[in-house]
């Protein structure tokens, strides 16, 4: 495809279509006229522009609308059936799916438990929860655009093997991407859970209108994600952000038991530690995160138990705010949000512990937040991040330049559109 060359007809043609389909993403369905005044284009433009759209299967009609002065007016919208796209979160029990259309609605979700599996074709694996997800919405996985898989480790640029991921067996094969693109006939790209996490934060949670964040994520393990200037940044290795890893004070380091033993941030404050320091203060729970939400339920009371509890928080979060300082004080970041089953069991009683803790050890004072997504982070910014690729792929990049995956809402008729036909008078 030869990509249109700065001031032709060919490229104004692609900014406005690009306008157009980003205004019918965020606003539609839409009549012509609600179509011209919300991108600028003229009559004859805006006219033009969505035969062209029809023809090419990106938009279709939806009805029309009655009831107003003058004719009745056609309403328009984005053609759902244009691309569909799957996530799929992957952990040691477990491959959660969803499938998404183009406009971004959720058409199917699917679970593939994959308990005891010490090793097997991932391939398989991958193609069965793919399946699995894309039978109900009359999908067969090789009609898919892009699949991104969210796994706890990160697949190193060098090696193409995935590492920080002993936990989860079968997945350390050579060119694990290249191995699932072949393997299921479809773009398939693979990101670590906690910055998809991000990903989603950033487009629709507590990190949004930030450019310089971390989010902090605590559950059985615990991990983090840093965006500098509006990027992810992931690291050589791809590693950035396996702060579990981390040496922390009050915790034994790798040189000390062993790379392979528990040492660092997630002796301090991984899981089976947070369960025995509840359980140390007298608090109970099978997991990790249902002794703190006890102890979050009990920190309002009086008496000994509330005093308890409050102490076990108060001290969770302190152990929190060491690993936080160190990364902050590199960072610099504008916020901090706060996820994973731990932290969110804890609410607003930890939040506020966590951030009265890390502004007592740094100078840096960012805001310390709690995430507000609802559902799997992971598979939503899984389907975030292929929604954003292939629209880019579909829709065209943003001003002629291709930077990789746009996903931004349009506000009002500031959007680039340049009307290609004179207005009538």
């Amino acid at each position: 495809m030869t990509r249109p060359i700065a001031g032709t007809p060919s490229l104004l043609r692609a900014i406005n279509d690009r306008a157009a389909l980003m205004v019918l993403l965020e606003r539609g369905p839409l009549t012509r006229p609600e179509l011209g005044a919300l991108t600028g284009l003229s009559k004859p433009t805006a006219s033009q522009l969505l035969a062209r759209l029809q023809e090419a299967g990106l938009v279709v009609l939806d009805g029309i609308r009655e009831g107003l002065p003058g004719r009745t007016a056609e309403l328009y919208r984005i053609n759902p059936r244009a691309a569909h796209v799957a996530a799929l979160d992957v952990t040691p029990a477990r491959i959660a799916a969803a499938v998404a259309d183009v406009t971004g609605a959720v058409v199917a979700e699917h679970r593939l438990a994959t308990p005891g599996r010490a090793g097997g074709d991932v391939v398989e694996r991958v193609r069965a929860a793919l399946t699995g997800a894309c039978g109900p919405a009359g999908l067969d996985p090789t009609e898919l655009s892009r699949v991104v898989v969210g796994i706890g480790g990160a697949v190193d640029p060098s090696t193409g093997r995935l590492g920080y991921a002993a936990h989860i067996p079968g997945w350390h094969i050579p060119d694990l991407i290249g191995t699932l693109r072949d393997g299921i006939g479809v773009p398939i790209d693979v990101e670590n859970d906690v910055n998809l996490v991000a990903q989603a934060e950033r487009s629709r949670g507590s990190a949004r209108g930030h450019q310089d964040y971390v989010l902090l994520w605590a559950d059985e393990g615990i991990g983090a994600a840093l965006v500098i200037g509006g990027r992810l940044h992931r690291g050589a290795t791809g590693g950035a952000g396996e702060v579990g890893y981390m040496p922390v004070v009050g915790a034994p380091t790798a040189r000390d038991v062993g790379r392979r033993a528990n040492h660092g941030f997630q002796a301090l404050s991984g899981g089976p530690a947070v369960l025995a320091l509840m359980r140390a203060h007298g608090l109970r729970g099978s997991t990790p995160s249902g002794a703190v939400r006890n102890a979050a339920a009990l920190a309002g009371r009086g008496g000994p138990d509330g005093e308890s509890a409050r102490e076990a928080l108060r001290e969770l979060a302190g152990r929190l705010a060491m690993g936080l300082a160190a990364i902050t004080a590199v960072v610099d970041p504008e916020v901090v949000v706060l996820s994973g089953g731990v932290l969110l069991a804890g609410g607003e009683v930890l939040r506020e512990s966590v951030e009265r803790e890390l502004h007592a050890l740094t100078i840096p004072r960012p805001r310390v937040l709690l995430s507000t997504l609802e559902g799997n982070p992971v598979l939503a910014g899984a389907l975030d991040l292929a929604l954003g690729a292939v629209r880019e792929e579909l829709f065209g990049p943003v001003n002629g330049r291709m930077n990789g995956p746009v996903n931004s809402p349009v506000n009002g008729p500031a959007n680039g559109a340049v009307n290609t036909s004179p207005s009538p008078h």
